[in-house]
This record gives C-alpha cells, sequence and structure tokens, in this order.
C-alpha cells in the first residue's frame, strides 16, 4: 500500500512524496508555503487521480481537458507525467523514465495508491 510522505523543506516549506508499497517515490509535489496548503495538495492529488492522460509524446495527440496526465519526454529524452487538477495547476509531478511504458505504470500506480494513501508527517 502506498502512502504520502509529507516533510518540511530547508526554506521553511512543505513539500510531498506519494510513495508505491515498495518505497519508490511515483510522484512529488512542488514546496508548499505552509503544511496547511501541502495537505491540500495531497487531497487534490487523491481527488484527481483516477484522470485521464494526454499523452503528448504522439504526433497530433488529443488535447484532454483538465484534470488530466500529461506524459512527455523531457530535453533529455526521458518520459515524464504530471497530473493537472481541474484548474490546470500542476500538482504531482515524476521523475525520468527511460521508457514509455515506466512513465505510464507510474500513471497507474499513482492512481492505485493515492486515493487511500494515508500521510506520513516526518519530523512530528
Amino acid at each position: 500500500m502506498g502512502k504520502f510522505v509529507m516533510k518540511a523543506t530547508a526554506n521553511g516549506g512543505f513539500k510531498f512524496d506519494l510513495k508505491a508499497g515498495n518505497g519508490e517515490v511515483i510522484a512529488s509535489s512542488q514546496v508548499y508555503k505552509s503544511q496547511k496548503a501541502c495537505e491540500a495538495g495531497i487531497e487534490s492529488v487523491r481527488n484527481n487521480a483516477l484522470s485521464h492522460t494526454e499523452d503528448q509524446t504522439t504526433a497530433d495527440f488529443e488535447v484532454k481537458k483538465h484534470p488530466k496526465y500529461e506524459l512527455y519526454a523531457d530535453k533529455a529524452g526521458e518520459f515524464r507525467f504530471r497530473l493537472k487538477a481541474a484548474n490546470g495547476e500542476i500538482i504531482a509531478t515524476s521523475e525520468g523514465y527511460k521508457q514509455k511504458a515506466s512513465a505510464l505504470n507510474g500513471i497507474e500506480s499513482v492512481g492505485k495508491n493515492a486515493p487511500d494513501a494515508p500521510v506520513e508527517v516526518l519530523g512530528e
């Protein structure tokens, strides 16, 4: 079972990682100014985790409405995804994957783990 791990950052903000049952990070957040804002970000990921995917790695891809995952290739040629909320804000991002299938598995893992994942707050 996955979990959200929330922690304070060096600059006084907060961020979270969604981890799979094996401890691997599936997706990460931006830095939020407060713990309450970070908790709201976690709730947004939970609420949007089962969104559709817009595959931007294909020619003439179909633009989908928010909320959605955007699958794309970065400048290094690795595949990544970002989860966007209904308002278009990015609420979680992935690491880079060498294979497109691995990035798609990451999206599937967010959908499987995020909705019911407990929150662990480090440093409390």
